[in-house]
């Protein structure tokens, strides 16, 4: 069984991508195949695993049906305009339809040079696929929007960096790859009929109820804006930093997408980056949602001129629209952080008691998730765990706790209703980067690839406790904790 593609996105004009095929790889390996994900896209992971099956993955051979593209885009990098950027080094294979009708991309990432690498080779290195899959399914188990690894490959081929190391090819899906810099690619061409057909292309694709809207561009971007809100709420809920949050990695869809120095917070505190390019910290834990509405008013300035006929007029309505995320992304956040605390109903106060507990846990060096994992144990003053995670901070801590309880009396349900709450909303493992640079040292210097299956084995069920999973529930040692990710592409 093939896979049957129906591609909208190469129906469009041709100046929205450009047509090439991938470049062959000498000798493909199948590292991992997302069985889960192919039965529920509607594919055979028996054919997938098969000969045929893997020079499909591989891109040596452009099955029938598929139409290979590389999308042009532009993006804002670190707030500097770059008005070319484009899949320099991955294609959109096609698009497939689930049985419940939704729609999916197929993309290979590290498939080769085409007309928007610049100077690079197309490839990607195995570190960076593998740390993809690793993650991106993480997010997909924790309940975090974002694109998903189909497969993983080794291609049998080096790619040349600081050093020689082997080449990956990662086989990812999505809602859709269109991003803010898509909008912008055209903004700066000034071709408005372009910026129609790529919000006509939008609503179709991914809100079609904006299309009954009076203004469907300024439902497009009120649909985003939400979209967005929702996302990095569940990113700063689990102690997410993205570390590159330009607005050509912001997609329209609201899903996670491009994953190279990203990662989870060890001890909490709100100025913490990883990104090694990020040396201002514009990317930082706390700036995510104001970066986020930065990269929503790149948007709606592409959309002016579809908003309003009068300029003033329609950056006055776009204006007015993109005031309101501070409150949308806030009732998001509030309402993820009172399910970690056990609470189902708001209250005054609530937001004050959320902010004192990061606070104590930043004062404290306490370690974000499990901070919130062993809150849990404290329901009925079993609280030495909880604390020794704090330093020096233990007072203020059952100070804190004391004011919880007392929140809690407030709650309807039980105790032990409480705790499943809590334990359905704080995981109890994530993807920690001394693993993930364990992982990726195993295969990429040893061939060693039974840790890689292991972390993702253990993490596509992190909210739940389980005694063999220890060594992947706790922090670093000092001498594992990792200061700085790089993107590795």
């Amino acid at each position: 069984m093939s896979v049957i593609f129906d591609n909208t996105y190469a129906r469009l004009p041709e100046r929205f991508y450009a047509r090439l095929a991938p470049t062959p790889v000498s000798a493909p390996e199948q590292l991992r195949l997302n069985t889960d994900l192919a039965a529920a896209l509607g594919l055979d992971p028996h054919w997938l695993s098969s000969a045929e099956g893997l020079v499909m993955l591989s891109g040596n051979r452009v099955p029938a049906g598929a139409a290979p593209l590389a999308m042009a885009y532009a993006g804002h990098q670190f707030g500097n305009f770059v008005p070319q950027l484009g899949d320099g080094r991955a294609l959109l294979l096609g698009e497939v339809v689930d049985a419940q009708g939704q729609r999916w991309d197929l993309q290979l990432k590290g498939s080769g040079r085409t007309p928007f690498s610049r100077m690079g080779d197309g490839r990607s290195a195995l570190g960076p696929a593998l740390r993809e899959y690793v993650v991106s399914e993480a997010m997909h188990a924790l309940g975090v929007p974002t694109t998903r690894a189909l497969a993983v490959l080794r291609t049998g081929e080096a790619v040349f960096r600081e050093t020689a190391l082997p080449g990956g090819l990662l086989v990812r899906v999505a809602r859709g790859h269109l991003r803010v810099g898509s909008f912008e690619y055209f903004a700066a061409r000034h071709d408005r009929a372009a910026i129609e057909t790529l919000t006509n292309y939008a609503i179709e694709r991914l809100y079609p109820d904006a299309a009954q809207a009076s203004v469907p561009a300024l439902a497009l971007l009120a649909a985003v804006q939400e979209a967005q809100a929702r996302l990095i709420a569940r990113w700063m809920q689990v102690g997410f930093i993205h570390g590159v949050m330009n607005t050509d990695n912001m997609a329209l869809s609201g899903e996670t997408i491009d994953y190279g120095p990203c990662a989870f917070m060890d001890h909490y505190h709100p100025a913490t980056v990883y990104s090694s390019i990020d040396l201002q910290g514009r990317y930082a834990y706390a700036n995510q949602p104001h970066i986020a509405q930065w990269n929503l008013a790149r948007l709606a300035e592409t959309l002016l001129g579809l908003i309003a006929d009068d300029q003033n007029e329609a950056v006055a309505l776009a204006k007015a629209l993109l005031e309101r995320f501070p409150r949308i992304f806030e009732d998001h956040w509030l309402a993820g952080m009172r399910a970690k605390l056990g609470l189902e109903t708001a209250h005054p106060g609530d937001a004050d008691l959320v902010r004192d507990y990061l606070q104590l846990m930043q004062a404290g060096q306490a370690d974000f998730t499990l901070s919130f994992r062993r809150l849990s144990t404290a329901l009925h003053d079993d609280e030495p765990a909880l604390l020794a995670l704090f330093s020096g901070q233990q007072a203020e801590v059952q100070a804190w706790l004391a004011r919880w309880r007392q929140r809690l009396t407030l709650e309807a349900s039980t105790s032990e209703d409480i705790r499943t709450l809590m334990d359905q909303h704080n995981p109890a493992r994530i993807p920690r980067n001394h693993q993930l640079e364990a992982v990726i040292e195993a295969a990429v210097d040893r061939e060693d690839y039974d840790p890689f299956h292991h972390l993702v084995d253990a993490l596509a069920r992190p909210y739940r406790s389980d005694a063999s999973l220890a060594e992947y529930d706790r922090p670093p040692r000092p001498d594992e904790v990792v200061r700085a990710t790089f993107c590795g592409t």
